[in-house]
């Protein structure tokens, strides 16, 4: 289960605002997490805390395809990404480094800055606590799920090989 606050941003969210280039020579979530949104949301890594959630509009991750996007998002403390639409390369690089996404329309239209939300991402539903709704979601399949508990193919990669 995840559980935690909602941080709402809008629409076309570009990797040059969740990591600007400055930052893109480290690899690291150490590294990259204070810098996370600093280009969108100067204060953002001061309020995020661990288990946190980030709500977008469509197209979250568009842009260059920079991994280090992903891995800035997921050392700042966010537990996942729930957005209408994804770019295609930030959704692959996001379960590469093991850091789930969702895409609902339904569950991003209600959702507001501040609301707790719980996903359950083996059932596949999305729970605004704040706002008693539910939605669903199609889980990941069982692989992918096995991918980010093992946080990223590296690491599920070497799991795999012992």
């Amino acid at each position: 289960m995840i559980n935690g606050r909602v941080h709402r941003y809008g629409d076309n969210i570009d990797t040059d605002v969740i990591i600007p280039a400055r930052y893109c020579t480290a690899f690291t979530e150490e590294e990259l997490a204070p810098h996370c949104l600093e280009d969108l949301d100067a204060g953002f890594v001061k309020k995020v805390r661990k288990g946190d959630l980030i709500v977008a509009g469509r197209n979250f991750g568009c842009g260059s395809s920079r991994e280090n996007a992903p891995i800035a998002i997921k050392g700042a403390g966010v537990s996942c990404v729930i957005a209408t639409s994804f770019a295609r390369i930030f959704y692959r690089n996001s379960i590469n480094i093991g850091l789930p996404i969702f895409e609902c329309e339904a569950a991003v239209a209600d959702a507001a800055d501040g609301d707790e939300i719980r996903v359950d991402p083996t059932a596949g539903t999305i729970e605004n606590i704040t706002r008693k709704k539910t939605y669903s979601v199609p889980p990941f399949p069982d692989i992918i799920q096995e991918i980010i508990r093992a946080g990223g193919m590296v690491e599920f990669a070497k799991k795999r090989i012992q």
